[in-house]
């Protein structure tokens, strides 16, 4: 189960201490030596001490416990469901797959199972929906009859309203049964003014226990004396007074005065409540299917069903959200994979949004996004900005894709004249998705997409201080899309002026790797370079920790086409012999960080960074060379990132590319700091 498997109606003690006081104040004068003393749920279990049931050919001082033999035994509870929208029975299917999953010994309800207030028709026709999705239940199901099961409305009301076509289809509207030495109950508490024959639920003249109803629930406590328990259900909560008045006092005076009433299951009112009192358990359900405002879920505002835990001398209580309960026997291993290859699958754009320094945009940008499982899912596609000045059509658009299909969405995204000062920020593309398999829909984790911007500006200005990239080594990085630059198979330069605040274990500065392409790490202090040429990494490293803390350093990588070095300071640190072609991906460079499989940064640097150099050509050779602390562009220059300023989230490189790379965490554009 999952974390949102609720322990919902917890044995409170506050709970029992306001249902002392409501005691008090009925004033029922019950004999205390009737209730007997209940181990409530949460109490540690019996253990048994027969060690003939323990088996090892190992010894050990320890001693495990065993549970004891006895004849435990679970049971589940459908709230309401009526008075929802007609997919509510969706809701109930769903609830109807997870019972199946736990097996329970058998299912109760609490009534409202169809949407009634109608005439004979469309009640025979509810009634055939709601039994054939009940039947599908492995285990037996129990009916409890509700208001919207008996209420009629409409011309030629009869005698008892729907009374006689619930007992046709249904069974005895109250009737008990026996199962593992505990009694259960079924009552109705819509039998109307017993001299009008009125039925409402708004009077309490009209919410009284018939005295037939009454004397037969008295003998079924005298039969079941004997029991371990005896459980009720009933659709209204009338404990709970108001409008439903007193009547439930003489009730309860008998339940108490039975001694092993340990619990009373109610619905109508569409949310949960738990109100013991005298040693009873009064547990009011919401809803599987029915109308459901949902303003607090996890406060027992949700569809949910009821599971209840029966030992000799004690009863838990646990409320479990519809739809919440996973098959194991679906998860198999090529499931679990194809679901994570879906959660790591990033969307491809066609082409980029255009924006002018002015900051207007005006442009239709492509989205596909392709299923890559066995299985189809449901897609919600939806541009996103913190930047209020953004606007898109559609606002969002969904699909279902099929095993293997791939799918293309067209966005228009506009944006005003308005600068692109500090408050700008880009668009991303939300991705929403669900695995859908038979037993189950699984949630893959809502993922965010920058979308391209053609940027086609004019280099950022030159601030009035010298400014770099300050990163805090949590969750700060740059990152430049895969398809924003090209670089060929041939040599290449990667290099940058750094400041390291700290050292770590596995730390990535400039990277493109993952079982692929290039990546500068500083490893506990430890520079190295690494380039994955026909199938594995060369690579060139220190094996000492030669990067200082807090002071300025020149770190370069260089493949010529015959060899792998690193530099530090201009000083040759290690050369390894390499040649071959460079295993492609698709990840994003990534400045201040590694990449992990799914493009997102991860192992972080934290410290400073400056001029963030890519080139395609070997700029340095031999043992030394003096580095340029400010650098220049040329021919070979595929990226430069001067650091000398942001426009919101962005920092461009200075090439005529204009290449956008998008701070990421908290990462920062500001003064240098000594």
């Amino acid at each position: 189960m999952t974390r949102s498997v609720i322990a919902a109606i917890c044995l409170a003690g506050l709970g029992a201490c306001s249902a002392l006081a409501q005691h008090a104040e009925d004033n029922l004068h019950i004999d205390p030596s009737h209730t007997r003393h209940l181990h409530k749920h949460g109490q540690p279990h019996a253990t048994s001490s027969e060690r003939d049931r323990f088996h090892t050919s190992r010894s050990s001082e320890v001693t495990l416990p065993l549970p004891n033999e006895e004849d435990a035994f679970f049971f589940v509870v459908y709230g309401d469901r009526t008075g929802g929208p007609a997919e509510g029975i969706s809701v109930l299917k769903d609830a109807v797959r997870d019972t199946n999953l736990l097996e329970p010994d058998f299912v109760w309800t609490v009534g409202d199972l169809i949407q009634g207030y109608n005439t004979t028709e469309p009640w025979m026709e509810q009634m055939r929906e709601y039994k054939g999705v009940m039947d599908e239940l492995l285990c037996p199901w129990f009916p409890v009859a509700g208001n919207h099961d008996v209420y009629w409305r409409g011309e030629g009301k009869p005698e008892g309203e729907h009374e006689a076509h619930y007992e046709m289809h249904f069974g005895p509207l109250w009737y008990a049964f026996e199962h593992k030495n505990c009694l259960f109950i079924t009552l109705y508490s819509d039998e109307g003014n017993p001299e009008t024959g009125e039925k409402t639920f708004r009077d309490p003249e009209n919410q009284r226990m018939s005295d037939e109803q009454f004397d037969w629930l008295k003998e079924m406590l005298a039969f079941g004396q004997d029991k371990d328990h005896i459980f009720l259900s009933l659709h209204h909560p009338r404990w709970l007074k108001g409008g439903y008045g007193d009547d439930w006092d003489k009730v309860h005076a008998e339940l108490v005065k039975a001694g092993n009433v340990s619990a009373v299951f109610a619905g109508h009112i569409h949310r949960m409540r738990y109100d013991p009192k005298d040693g009873i358990d009064y547990v009011t359900l919401a809803t599987v299917g029915g109308h459901n405002q949902g303003q607090v879920p996890e406060a027992g505002m949700l569809h949910h069903f009821n599971i209840v835990t029966v030992r000799e001398d004690q009863v838990a209580h646990a409320a479990v959200p519809v739809g919440e309960v996973m098959d194991v026997r679906e998860i198999t291993g090529e499931m679990a994979d194809q679901a994570r290859r879906l959660g790591t699958a990033s969307p491809s754009f066609g082409g980029s949004v255009a924006i002018g320094m002015d900051g207007f945009a005006d442009d239709v940008v492509t989205v596909t996004v392709a299923n890559p499982t066995d299985w189809p899912i449901d897609l919600t596609l939806m541009p996103d900005s913190a930047d209020s000045r953004w606007g898109a059509w559609p606002d969002h658009d969904h699909a279902t894709l099929a095993p293997g299909a791939s799918e293309e969405f067209a966005f228009r995204l506009t944006r005003g004249h308005d600068d692109l000062d500090g408050t700008f920020r880009p668009v991303d593309m939300v991705v929403h998705m669900d695995l859908l398999l038979p037993g189950h829909r699984y949630t893959i984790p809502e993922s965010r997409h920058e979308v391209p911007l053609d940027a086609s500006l004019s280099p950022l200005p030159q601030p009035a201080y010298e400014s770099v990239l300050h990163l805090d080594g949590e969750d700060d990085a740059v990152v430049i899309p895969s398809d924003a630059f090209a670089l060929a198979d041939t040599a290449f330069t990667l290099e940058a002026w750094c400041k390291p605040d700290s050292f770590s274990g596995r730390t990535g500065l400039i990277t493109k790797t993952e079982g692929s392409e290039f990546g500068i790490f500083v490893n506990d202090g430890k520079p190295q370079f690494s380039v994955h040429l026909d199938g594995r990494y060369a690579v060139a490293q220190s094996t000492e920790p030669l990067l200082r803390v807090g002071a300025w350093q020149h770190i370069a990588g260089v493949f010529d086409g015959k060899e792998v070095r690193i530099y530090l300071d201009g000083e040759l640190i290690d050369a390894t012999p390499a040649s071959g072609t460079r295993t492609r991906n698709d990840l994003p460079l990534i400045i201040g960080a590694d990449t992990d499989r799914g493009g997102n940064p991860m192992s972080f640097f934290g410290g400073q960074l400056d001029e963030v150099r890519l080139s395609s050509d070997a700029r340095y050779g031999g043992g030394k060379f003096q580095p340029q602390r400010r650098f220049t562009t040329d021919s070979s220059t595929t990226l430069l990132f001067h650091m000398d300023g942001a426009i919101g989230t962005w920092t461009i490189d200075s090439t005529p590319r204009a290449t956008i790379g998008s701070l990421k965490g908290g990462a920062r554009i500001g003064p240098t700091t000594d």
